[in-house]
């Protein structure tokens, strides 16, 4: 059982290793499965090419247990320069049935949500990407302190083709 084990384990690395696309991806696991609204997840990464145009992602895995059918994120992009880009975001996670988006066969789902499409990054150097929770209940006016079913946020850059 334990041989089975590994060699599942070092082909789903091959084939991770294999994605020529991806210039960065990377994820964070929440604890206890919950996002808390004062706890921003940071990406730093390095950019050698600002020439090519290149796809930005926010990856999400969700369980059963995210009680909503839409997200918002808060994102800050810091460019080496300096300059801050802030976006508020908005994300559908479940169809109008109530069946949550995203691929994945168990209660799991993952998420490949876009964030920037077609983008070229104006120099090289060390950019950081942080982005938030920032839901709250219909009418009220404080966002909710712990956002229960997110499990891991993370992010991604691809080369475009």
């Amino acid at each position: 059982m334990r041989s089975k084990v590994g060699i599942f384990f070092l082909i789903t690395m091959l084939f991770a290793s294999c994605d020529s696309s991806s210039d960065f991806d990377a994820y964070v696991a929440l604890p206890k499965s919950s996002w808390n609204k004062k706890n921003t997840i940071q990406f730093t990464f390095p950019i050698n090419d600002s020439i090519g145009k290149k796809n930005l992602f926010i990856n999400l895995r969700n369980s059963k247990d995210y009680a909503y059918s839409n997200l918002f994120l808060i994102t800050q992009m810091n460019f080496p320069d300096g300059q801050v880009i802030i976006d508020t975001l908005e994300y559908d996670m479940a169809d109008v049935t109530g069946k949550f988006l995203g691929q994945g066969f168990s209660d799991i789902k993952e998420n490949k949500l876009f964030y920037k499409e077609n983008i070229t990054f104006p120099a090289t150097g060390e950019y950081t990407f942080k982005v938030r929770q920032a839901m709250r209940k219909n009418g009220a006016v404080e966002g909710i302190e712990e956002l229960e079913g997110i499990t891991h946020v993370g992010f991604r850059i691809e080369k475009i083709k």
